[in-house]
């Protein structure tokens, strides 16, 4: 079986994205204590993501699981920060729901105005 190399960078840059998410959710303290540095890498990795990972065939089901991992990022990570005080297992699924929302809000504009741009073509 011949595998693929065309999206061969988009995939790894998703998984390290996606890695250092998890990483950092479940081993810092908290989401407002990161450094600049870690959401910038963040952010370019879903940069690399939404140029080089998704093609024209996967676009609208990628789109639809970035919209939800966005709007559960956003809307599950608010209440759990009231709740989240004292506890390490919320506060780590808090830290690592934004995390995710950083790596994945980038690359779903990416995918949804490279879709825009090639429905707009004629």
């Amino acid at each position: 079986m011949v595998k693929s190399k065309e999206n061969l960078i988009g995939a790894y840059a998703f998984l390290i994205g996606v890695v250092l998410a998890v990483i950092f959710g479940l081993f810092n303290k908290s989401l407002e204590s990161a450094g600049g540095w870690f959401y910038s890498t963040l952010v370019l990795i879903g940069i690399v993501v939404g140029f080089m990972n998704v093609g024209d065939k996967n676009s609208g089901t990628f789109l639809l699981a970035g919209l939800s991992l966005v709007i559960i990022g956003s809307l599950g990570s608010e209440p759990l920060k009231f709740i989240a005080f004292n506890n390490y297992v919320v506060n780590s699924l808090r830290n690592v729901l934004g995390s995710l929302l950083v790596l994945f809000v980038p690359a779903t504009i990416i995918v949804a105005l490279k879709t825009v741009f090639a429905m707009a073509k004629i």
